[in-house]
């Protein structure tokens, strides 16, 4: 989970770096060709198959459309923000989570859990509201993020029983090149970005390789430890972003900023553990009570 939380926020640097010369299309369509690529060969040399049954299929469709969106959207809200600051407002998915999970999956929410997500979504206005004076109506795009990888995890949950976590992973990475790089040739790929003296194809191969990556590092890290235990590290994440993004492009989060992510790194890793808590007490077993006599 470490690992995730260097790799995926170096990812997003690497993107908004070549978010200024390279169109956002190629971007996302080169992270899907990395994973197809990355991935494809992994599942079949463990001797895993990649059928799907037509309603894992549908509904791996359906998440392969949420993710280029996801991508898509953070991507563009890159080019335009702070890394620090777009991770850290997209960190409301563990919130929008936990309020879909109670409206359309009638999952079970106290009002200590409801405070904290209120508390979270203040926290990531706090962080929204610098951004937004300073750029604009793109300061919201990291939101429209959060809802889209929170309706997206929802359907991960759904099929997650289904199908193995490489195999629905390579599955993806094939349906989005099966969606993206018929339209990308089809409406014609901007290569003005690679012309002499451009970004190089490394880069753009990294991008997709170091999104795999993490992804993998995620997936590999949950078979090891229980959710409860690598949730709140994820959290690490921000504080990476931070570091990564003053290294590279010198952007450090204002007083404002800096108050709201840590308002969101307490509320969410509140949530974290209040579920640890109500997940332990479920498991308890029940008092038995003593024979008759």
């Amino acid at each position: 989970m470490l690992g995730f939380c260097v790799m995926a926020p170096t990812g997003d640097a690497l993107a908004k770096l070549l978010g200024s010369a390279v169109p956002l299309s190629t971007l996302v369509t080169s992270r899907f060709v990395a994973q197809a690529v990355i991935l494809t060969p992994l599942v079949l040399a463990t001797g895993a198959s990649m059928r799907l049954t037509p309603r894992v299929l549908a509904l791996t469709v359906l998440r392969t459309l949420l993710h280029i969106a996801g991508i898509g959207t953070m991507f563009a809200a890159l080019k335009v923000l702070p890394l620090a600051d777009a991770i850290a407002i997209a960190f409301v998915m563990p919130f929008v989570m936990l309020l879909l999970g109670w409206l359309v999956l009638k999952e079970q929410v106290g009002p200590r859990r409801l405070i904290a997500c209120t508390v979270g979504f203040a926290g990531t206005l706090m962080v929204v509201k610098p951004s937004f004076a300073e750029v604009g109506a793109p300061a919201l795009l990291p939101l429209a993020v959060a809802v889209i990888f929170a309706l997206f995890m929802l359907v991960t949950r759904t099929i997650a029983r289904d199908a193995a976590p490489l195999v629905l992973q390579a599955a993806s990475g094939v349906v989005a090149c099966v969606l993206l790089i018929p339209a990308l040739v089809l409406f014609g790929p901007d290569l003005s970005g690679f012309t002499a003296g451009g970004p190089p194809w490394a880069m753009l191969i990294s991008l997709g390789a170091l999104g795999t990556a993490a992804h993998l590092l995620m997936t590999w890290s949950l078979r090891f430890a229980p959710t409860s235990t690598l949730a709140p590290m994820q959290y690490l994440e921000i504080p990476f972003a931070t570091l990564i993004g003053w290294l590279i492009f010198r952007d450090f989060p204002d007083g404002l900023a800096l108050a709201g992510i840590a308002t969101t790194i307490a509320a969410g890793i509140y949530i974290v553990m209040r579920e640890h808590r109500l997940s332990r007490q479920a498991q308890r077993p029940l008092p038995q009570a003593p024979p008759a006599a």
